[in-house]
């Protein structure tokens, strides 16, 4: 089995994970670069925005989504997704935050109008596929992460703290860390029911 099956296999999600580094930062940056300037894009767009937060600014996301959280939630429910996000995204060693220029897919739509209502389906499936690539280099070099959806809930607090542009739209968070605990068993539904082959 190829390096490259055995790393897609292997990818799954960590929510046990520590702020213990595993590779230089600079390393992180590099495989966030990489993946985004090589994974493709409807009519090669590159519409993709990508925000890497680490140490301190790492946990200051997690205790905006908390505030944030707070606003919304019930009193007596808020202490379960409290614990949740200290013990599985804040304890991590950083987040990776996934982005898509609303300005870029307006653009297309607009020069492609009979594509017009494809573009942002577009423009999510080619954010999933970055979203992958980069969570399948991490757990090439160590790293242990998972994604998350916090959006549109923190999408103010996000853009405010770090100045980002309004037309940046959220995806999706992916904290990661040095993974402390194997996640469970993965399960598979049988193979026959979702593939089909016709020569």
């Amino acid at each position: 089995m190829s390096t490259y099956w055995n790393v897609v296999k292997e990818r799954r999600s960590y929510y046990a994970i520590s702020k213990k580094q595993v590779t230089p930062d600079e390393r992180i940056e590099e495989i966030v670069g990489e993946a985004v300037k090589h994974v493709p894009s409807p009519f090669n767009s590159q519409s993709a925005r990508v925000v890497v937060l680490l140490g301190e600014q790492h946990d200051r996301l997690w205790d905006l989504a908390k505030a944030e959280l707070k606003k919304i939630l019930p009193a007596d429910g808020y202490q379960a997704t409290e614990e949740k996000i200290n013990g599985f995204f804040r304890s991590g060693y950083g987040s990776i935050l996934y982005f898509e220029d609303e300005n870029v897919i307006q653009g297309l739509q607009q020069a492609f109008p009979l594509y017009s209502d494809n573009f942002p389906v577009w423009s999510h499936q080619s954010s999933g596929m970055l979203q992958f690539a980069v969570w399948s280099a991490l757990e090439l070099d160590g790293w242990g992460a998972s994604l998350q959806h916090y959006n549109p809930v923190i999408d103010g607090a996000v853009r405010a703290e770090w100045s980002l542009p309004a037309n940046w739209k959220l995806i999706a968070q992916m904290p990661f860390g040095k993974p402390v605990a194997q996640p469970d068993q993965k399960e598979f539904a049988p193979l026959a029911e979702r593939l089909k082959l016709f020569k």
